[in-house]
């Protein structure tokens, strides 16, 4: 049996179907029941839980062989990051209470960073289970293809995408989700002891001009990449609704600056098979 949050999600729904097409069987845990009833009519067991509450975190996480943590995505957390604690000290508390033979914990490029940014909440997860006496894996993909999502409408309709990513000739490893949740579910079947860091990227890196590029291909229009000027990312977050921006503005940073990177060093790397084409056809329809 195998535990899996964050099930409803893209990545977390493609390691479940995985495993299931594996014939595994699958504890799906999600916050109500109506979120649990496609995957009890797919054949899973469903376990009720919200991240924050580690005594339903146990409940779902007892007498399964492994875990997958998928971690809530926050974009604008308050300062201290207290929303991704709570979800930490929940989780650590349920994987202490049920000792699964193996965990495999969704994280991401650029954990290891000492500077503080929007991603510093995996970095923080990673820390907190790195302590548990159990079998963990940290899976770090890159930057995921289908944020390509929200450059989809004003492309179509402008010929334009809006690139915070910069240089525009910069070429950044990206993956597309379905590739990360494929190797979550790989990674759940296999065996190993202690801590052990995954990297995963995409087949190829990827430039902004590459991705106005395909998206032209897709949309059959012309279609070009614009950098953001970097002084103007403050207000047009706070414009979206952003309380603060700056944590979102230092992860950027991270990853045009370099320093949000792979870390090498003893870290499994792998490449996914799913093209950038693959992905921008697929969110285009």
């Amino acid at each position: 049996m195998y535990a899996i949050t964050g099930i409803t999600g893209k990545v977390g729904g493609v390691a479940a179907r995985a495993l299931l097409s594996e014939g595994q069987r699958v504890r799906a845990v999600v916050r109500n029941a109506d979120k649990g009833r496609l995957w009890s009519e797919l054949g899973c067991e469903v376990a009720i839980a919200e991240v924050e509450d580690a005594a339903a975190l146990t409940r779902a996480f007892t007498d399964v062989t492994g875990v997958f943590i998928l971690p809530p995505s926050n974009f604008d957390p308050k300062p201290g990051f207290p929303e991704a604690r709570a979800v930490i000290s929940a989780v650590r508390q349920a994987l202490d209470a049920t000792r699964p033979a193996r965990v495999v914990c969704l994280s991401t490029i650029g954990a290891q960073a000492l500077q503080s940014n929007l991603l510093s909440q995996r970095t923080l997860m990673e820390e907190a289970l790195s302590t548990l006496p159990l079998a963990v894996a940290f899976l770090r993909p890159a930057w995921f293809m289908e944020n390509v999502g929200w450059d989809i409408d004003r492309a179509r309709e402008q010929g334009v995408i809006s690139c915070f990513l910069q240089p525009l000739d910069k070429a950044m490893p990206m993956v597309a989700t379905a590739d990360v949740g494929r190797v979550a579910a790989e990674l759940l079947r296999q065996d190993w002891s202690g801590k052990r860091v995954v990297e995963l990227e995409g087949p190829d890196w990827v430039t902004q001009n590459e991705i106005a590029s395909e998206l032209a291909k897709a949309l059959h229009r012309p279609v070009r990449a614009e950098a953001v000027p970097r002084e103007s990312w403050g207000a047009i977050f706070r414009a979206q609704g952003m309380r603060d921006p700056i944590p979102r503005i230092q992860m950027l940073d991270g990853f045009n600056e370099g320093w949000i990177k792979f870390e090498g060093n003893g870290a499994t790397l792998i490449k996914g098979n799913t093209s950038l084409l693959e992905v921008i056809q697929n969110l285009v329809g």
